[in-house]
């Protein structure tokens, strides 16, 4: 049956940027203003977190808006005590909104006597009193199976391919996608498929953990634009020493469309430096102000693609209609206009 009740909306610290970003294109979707539930989320002085709603959700349907990144420890605890708060203020059903799913690199062992944290996490969040999951790009898409209830995990692809047709118009016969390890193959296709170009893959060989010994491309780039495509970039590290290798290799561009980009260190400074010409990252982690400041670093907005998905499960409707570019243009309007 159709939601009686509106959905409503709560944040975090993590991303306070997205999150009023999400309400306000909720807001023209609905044509009613949807703003952010009113409450407190801050720390006492030995750190623990302390929240308190200022709002009654007694059988509200309630959304989460919060990414576990740096400092991801605190973050994620944000989210597990807000949902606390929200189920002991009895909400009828609780969405976690996780735009970037910290954690989710450790999704196997590697190693004897190593663990599985990003199941851990799962189990934390369900436990927590979560029903749904809302997520972007999970580095792993098994993930999904760690958790004991439903997860909605939306593709970047899409965003990226409207982003790409736009920004290379007249241009789209000389790219070519490329995939910065053999693991991301499946996620570089995707887009591949999507914009109509061929695909190249860039192997790295490693002698040490953090340690590239050499990179070889697998595929042929002389003359193409590149476009490396990948879910993370954290040190930036293995990314511009891709983008080297496809310059030698003869491509004549290098641009990387990443969907979260983490940017820690010196990855800022690296992008900076390398031969890369653009770095194109969404909006799921909030940017500090030396990405932004950044000339080559360019960020897309997921806002429109939540809000809508966000409504799709608050009405009962599909979510996996956002999965086809043809469906993101009109809720993108203004932004990409296809000719």
């Amino acid at each position: 049956m159709p939601a009686v009740t509106e959905p409503k909306l709560i944040a975090g610290n993590a991303n306070l940027s997205l999150a009023k970003a999400i309400a306000r294109r909720m807001s023209m979707h609905r044509g009613m203003s949807v703003s952010l539930v009113e409450a407190r989320v801050e720390r006492f002085n030995d750190q623990e977190i302390f929240v308190e709603v200022f709002e009654n959700v007694r059988g509200e349907d309630m959304y989460i808006i919060q990414s576990t990144s740096n400092p991801a420890n605190d973050n994620l605890m944000e989210l597990l005590i807000m949902t606390d708060a929200l189920r002991r203020s009895s909400a009828s059903r609780i969405t976690a909104v996780i735009p970037y799913f910290g954690y989710a690199r450790q999704d196997r062992r590697a190693k004897a006597r190593t663990p599985i944290t990003a199941k851990l996490v799962a189990n934390m969040i369900a436990e927590a009193g979560v029903d749904r999951v809302l997520t972007l790009d999970l580095h792993a898409a098994q993930i999904q199976g760690f958790f004991d209830i439903p997860v909605d995990n939306l593709y970047a692809s899409p965003v990226f391919a409207l982003d790409i047709e736009h920004q290379f118009r007249g241009q789209m016969n000389d790219l070519m996608v490329v995939s910065p390890d053999v693991g991301g193959v499946a996620r570089a296709r995707e887009l591949a498929k999507r914009i109509n170009a061929p695909l190249a893959i860039v192997d790295k060989r490693r002698e040490k953990a953090g340690e590239i010994a050499g990179m070889t491309v697998i595929g042929d780039v002389r003359g193409h634009k590149c476009i490396i495509v990948d879910d993370i970039c954290d040190t930036a590290g293995t990314l511009c020493k891709a983008a080297e290798t496809l310059m030698e290799a003869g491509a004549t561009e290098v641009h990387s469309y990443i969907t979260h980009g983490v940017l820690s260190g010196p990855a800022v400074e690296r992008v900076q430096n390398s031969v890369m010409k653009s770095l194109v990252i969404t909006d799921s982690i909030e940017a500090t102000e030396k990405v932004k400041a950044a000339g080559n670093i360019r960020i897309v907005p997921t806002a429109p693609m939540f809000a809508q998905a966000i409504l799709n499960i608050w009405g009962g409707m599909s979510v996996s209609s956002l999965f086809e570019t043809d469906t993101l243009v009109p809720i993108y309007e203004g932004l990409y206009q296809r000719s």
